[in-house]
């Protein structure tokens, strides 16, 4: 689907479609561009604030008396890379990419950490060019309409648990260390390690280093547990 086609589908009234192209390209695209290009990271920058105010707007007012710590949680849950992937699959986004010969074989039409960089591309274009009221349209038709039903049992932030629980009683800082990494580029697996002191306390696997540290410190809450049975 070509990004003219997209902008028309969905009602935007655009005023620079050379924005937009910038918004949907990969830099793996604009690295084999013979003609100067930029690629969607200084969108992705600007999409992200955005995406952070008015999401925070949004929860704010739908939710008069949820505490402000529940606010972020819930917030960080909209805007994280496997929701943002959703939205812009729902979208189409990834049709409208521009990438490099590597990526596009790889995957990476299809990729979570690429779809939601693009999603918050297209936000930041789309909020230059357009400004709020049709950010908003977008948003309602993707994050704001699936705020009840997302699947959160899997991001539980396992690290800032861990993390707190360590402070209290020891007043220590954990860090966390790639053990191994395995896989194609289009389905990578790391193994992290969590360490205090240079003791292992937990040892996780994940499709990214951010999942793999999650799951370490989930591995380092249990068996911190086990010990004070």
């Amino acid at each position: 689907m070509r990004i003219l086609e997209f902008l028309q589908m969905e009602n935007i009234p655009f005023h620079n479609l050379s924005l937009y192209k910038e918004a949907f390209t990969h830099a793996s695209y604009a690295n084999e561009s013979h003609r100067k290009r930029k690629d969607y990271e200084r969108l992705e920058f600007m999409g992200d604030a955005v995406l952070q105010l008015y999401v925070s707007e949004f929860l704010f007012k739908a939710f008069p008396d949820v505490p402000e710590g529940t606010l972020t949680t819930l917030r960080s849950k909209l805007v994280r890379e496997e929701s943002l992937a959703r939205f812009a699959r729902e979208l189409n986004l990834g049709e409208c990419l521009y990438l490099g010969v590597g990526e596009e074989k790889s995957g990476g039409r299809e990729r979570d950490s690429v779809l939601a960089n693009v999603f918050e591309s297209f936000i930041g274009a789309l909020y230059l060019d357009c400004g709020k009221d049709n950010v908003l349209d977008i948003l309602e038709k993707t994050i704001f309409k699936h705020v009840n039903d997302l699947d959160y049992e899997d991001i539980t932030d396992y690290k800032t648990t861990l993390q707190e629980l360590i402070q209290a009683d020891q007043r220590k800082t954990v860090t966390y260390e790639l053990v191994e990494s395995s896989g194609p580029s289009n389905a990578p697996k790391f193994t992290m390690k969590v360490v205090m002191d240079e003791m292992c306390l937990g040892v996780g696997e994940g499709a990214s280093k951010k999942k793999a540290e999650q799951q370490a410190a989930k591995d380092a809450l249990n068996k911190l547990a086990k010990t004070k049975e």
